[in-house]
């Protein structure tokens, strides 16, 4: 019950956070973009947390154990900072894009930037349901195990691949070119989670090094 109520307060907060996000910076609720990304958003990231209520509930706990304060190590809390300031300003930015017409992005384009949202956050759905230990902050929890099946066939951090081509759709899904230059610091965040993350995982995770040594490709493959 505790989980439920937790899941529908999250959502709320979360339909709110858009909202003041995107339509404030807009200067109108007339933004038919912004209101397909939300539904897209909201959709995409639904089916699943109700799939995992039920199948796998300490998994949807971990990932609801998220933000600067669930992180353990110090460097983390200032990565995921910077990284929800980025993704913040970005939506916000790409309001404020489609407010004053910096941008004129066709109605295709601002579609096929939703698709890739969903694309990337079902990816990222994905590998929570392959992998029940993939959490939403970085640690290592007793007897968990090396999981290298599924997408962590292809990449060792398929979770933010997805979380990439999400990044990449948002703007374009918000009717922004502009809003695409806050892409280059997200990812550039997302590397330096990555490499910390390696250097713990390789440190306290049993096997990671050896799984390492298989998938050689963290986030793209034949590229790094």
């Amino acid at each position: 019950m505790k989980t439920a109520v937790r899941m529908t307060a999250s959502s709320v907060v979360g339909l709110l956070g858009f909202c003041v996000l995107l339509f404030a910076p807009a200067g109108t609720l007339n933004y038919w973009q912004a209101w397909v990304f939300i539904a897209v958003f909201t959709t995409v990231s639904t089916v699943p947390t109700v799939y995992l209520s039920r199948r796998n509930p300490a998994a949807l706990q971990r990932r609801m154990h998220a933000g600067p304060r669930a992180e353990a190590r110090t460097v983390q809390k200032i990565i995921i900072t910077a990284s929800f300031l980025d993704m913040f300003v970005m939506m916000a930015f790409s309001a404020l894009d489609h407010r004053f017409g910096w941008s004129s992005v066709p109605s295709w384009v601002s579609l096929l930037g939703d698709v890739a949202v969903a694309v990337g956050l079902g990816l990222a759905m994905l590998v929570v349901v392959q992998n029940g230990y993939a959490a939403a902050t970085v640690t290592v929890e007793a007897g968990q195990p090396v999981v290298s099946t599924g997408v962590y066939r292809l990449v060792r951090h398929p979770m933010y691949v997805g979380d990439v081509i999400m990044m990449a759709g948002m703007p374009l899904a918000l009717g922004s070119y502009w809003g695409l230059l806050f892409v280059v610091p997200g990812v550039g965040v997302l590397v330096w989670r990555i490499l910390d993350e390696e250097k713990m995982l390789n440190e306290d995770l049993p096997g990671y090094r050896e799984y390492a040594r298989h998938v050689r490709y963290r986030l793209v493959p034949k590229l790094w």
